[in-house]
């Protein structure tokens, strides 16, 4: 993985190549949402459509915490790699208890949508119903426990900047050349 990030932020412009560097965490923090967005729509999806078809919330919830466990391995392995400061199973168990917060925030616009707004079928077309469900759980529900993770798992879980500084780091932004001078 450190090879294609590399390879791409070698062919990034200056500027963009200093900005890419100066966030790189919360990049990677993205990516790694990226990968658990896909578990977690898989899962969400391929329950809701099949075992637990009248049960969306509970569908959610499994989606969730599948997509949950992907995200500590990656999130722990790479994009808080260098960061740490606790014990193991410390850690662990302060990431799950964050996910657990964004489980609940994840799920809420969909119950929401489903119990408060009632957008259900009959009261509702399935298409209806099917667009109701993606952007309350998928986009909205996953935005907001996406903003709560991060900024939780910097501050609580991974404290330490450099913890671990033997690890491997992407190499730091370039100085950028005043061009005025």
């Amino acid at each position: 993985m450190l090879e294609i990030a590399n390879a791409v932020l070698a062919r990034l412009p200056g500027p963009l190549l200093a900005l890419a560097l100066k966030h790189r965490e919360l990049l990677k923090f993205t990516v790694v949402g990226g990968a658990a967005f896909l578990v977690d729509n898989t899962v969400f999806y391929g329950l809701k459509l099949t075992v637990l078809e009248p049960k969306p919330v509970t569908a959610k919830v499994i989606a969730v915490l599948v997509a949950t466990i992907v995200s500590y391995v990656l999130n722990r392995e790479w994009s808080f790699r260098i960061r740490g400061g606790r014990e193991r199973h410390h850690e662990a168990a302060l990431f799950f208890l964050v996910s657990g917060v964004g489980l609940v925030l994840s799920a809420v616009p969909l119950w929401i949508s489903r119990y408060v707004f009632l957008l259900e079928t009959p009261g509702v077309s399935l298409t209806t119903q099917e667009i109701a469900d993606f952007v309350s759980a998928q986009v909205i529900g996953t935005l907001i426990a996406m903003v709560f993770r991060f900024w939780a798992f910097r501050k609580w879980v991974f404290p330490d900047e450099e913890a671990h500084p033997g690890r491997v780091r992407l190499a730091p932004a370039p100085e950028l050349k005043d061009e005025a001078a």
